[in-house]
């Protein structure tokens, strides 16, 4: 899919499209992969962490990344991380 690389400020590639004209479908795979990018560590860089790729992800909404779905994607890291915790909470209680 190469719609990825656009952006919603129209300063993306290949064809410079913008907001809606993206597909969803792209937009929440831009924010899943700059995610995972910014998490991981490789061969050119380390992670920069959980926290500044949330805080990153912030910052870019509505310009790199399309803001409806970075609020969606970090709603659901919030919730998976209260879930975890509660688990873990749990199964030590146990």
């Amino acid at each position: 899919m190469r719609a990825h690389h656009e952006r919603p400020d129209g300063r993306g590639y290949p064809l410079g499209l913008r907001g809606e004209e993206i597909t969803i479908e792209a937009r929440v795979l831009a924010v899943a992969d700059a995610y995972e990018a910014m998490t991981s560590d490789r061969a050119y860089s380390p992670s920069i962490g959980h926290a500044a790729a949330r805080t990153e992800l912030e910052r870019c909404a509505d310009t790199q990344f399309d803001g409806r779905v970075v609020q969606a994607f970090l709603a659901v890291l919030e919730r998976d991380a209260r879930h975890a915790q509660a688990a873990l909470t749990t199964t030590n209680a146990v």
